[in-house]
């Protein structure tokens, strides 16, 4: 049987072992399913192999200590009984620990497999990066790490997400992995997303996933990324996201803009604005899924995003402008009057542009 069929099977068995240990760490006895389930392990462990050296010390100390608590009689087995007990319950945590780094393991081979040849089994490695980003969400670990760069994962999540001739979704969930990882240890893994391909190919996708995995890396890596989207010529594909016929992408688009609008410099501001930005706003704010709120009590404000994604948009950039931290004061200075310059344009009637360029004045936001 193939090393890729087996892993399955050898994670479900972890897995179980795993929560074996819970169980201990949490009622304390010494007799039990799972205590037996962690003996039986320790009969078949190989002690030779040093990544399993840590976990066979512990098992030999668990039989030892199990069988002084099972066996222990008298007053004396009465008095230190809760301090062996305690001990039990630590030994438990440091089982597991090691349990975990051996899932690890055996998750991260198979998925660096499961990379090299993504369309054999499709499944399995959705599965596998879903399993992936579980993982790492739950905190920097420095074993996990150095096996993720050890494998080389963030190049072969890359070229997965740059293979036109792989699933969409295959490439979308390599995506939210990358994000994963620099929400992971940013500082180890945001050079290889500023040095490589990720942002192009995020762009050049469109789809929800990946222009949601790009509003992600902007705010985790700010101005640089901005900055990078920029010189790489991508703002007009961006902004061209926001004219899509479907409307969750364009919700999507529309955070995106917003989301440079906060943390770009001026280059990515003028970029947008020269590109037409504010007068897309305004035709959005203009459509049914718009409106604006500067009659709109705060009582009612509630839900009105919900029903009219686009209410305000207009001065909901203004305000990420004026707010962010991508410009200097003068440079916000200038661009106020130039939007509201636009807007003038755009309108399509006095009425209106009073309006939205009341709310850029004074500001609206729900």
């Amino acid at each position: 049987m193939e090393e890729s069929e087996k892993a399955p099977g050898m994670l479900q068995v972890l897995e179980a072992l795993k929560e074996a240990t819970h169980h201990i760490q949490q009622h304390h006895t010494s007799d039990s399913p799972a205590v037996k389930a962690l003996l039986e392990l320790q009969t078949i462990l190989s002690s030779s192999d040093p990544k399993l050296c840590a976990l066979s010390d512990y098992l030999n100390r668990l039989k030892t200590l199990v069988h002084s608590l099972n066996h222990s009689k008298g007053l004396r087995s009465f008095l230190t009984r809760p301090l062996s007990t305690h001990c039990l319950s630590r030994l438990a945590v440091s089982i597991e620990s090691e349990i975990q780094a051996w899932i690890d393991r055996e998750t991260l081979f198979t998925l660096s497999a499961s990379l090299r040849n993504p369309d054999d089994a499709i499944d399995q490695l959705m599965a596998l990066l879903t399993q992936f980003r579980d993982r790492i969400s739950q905190g920097f670990n420095r074993d996990l790490q150095d096996l993720v760069l050890k494998l080389k994962l963030f190049s072969s999540l890359e070229t997965v997400l740059l293979d036109e001739k792989c699933a969409d979704r295959a490439r979308e969930q390599a995506g939210l992995a990358v994000a994963a990882l620099i929400r992971f240890n940013k500082d180890v893994f945001v050079g290889q997303v500023m040095m490589g391909p990720t942002v192009r190919a995020l762009v050049a996708m469109g789809s929800m996933y990946s222009v949601e995995v790009l509003c992600s890396l902007i705010r985790s890596i700010r101005s640089p990324l901005v900055d990078e989207i920029e010189s790489n010529g991508e703002i007009p594909k961006v902004m061209a996201l926001l004219s899509s016929r479907d409307l969750q992408l364009q919700l999507l688009a529309l955070e995106c803009v917003l989301e440079i609008g906060y943390f770009g410099r001026k280059e990515a501001v003028d970029a947008m604005v020269k590109e037409g930005l504010v007068e897309k706003l305004v035709e959005l704010q203009r459509s049914e899924t718009g409106d604006d709120l500067i009659e709109i009590g705060k009582g009612r404000v509630c839900g009105v995003l919900e029903r009219h994604p686009f209410a305000s948009c207009v001065a909901r950039f203004a305000v990420q402008l004026e707010v962010g931290e991508g410009l200097r004061q003068r440079e916000k200075r200038a661009f106020k009057p130039e939007i509201l310059v636009r807007v003038r344009e755009a309108s399509l009637s006095d009425a209106e542009a009073a309006t939205i360029a009341a709310e850029v004045l004074w500001g609206s936001s729900p």
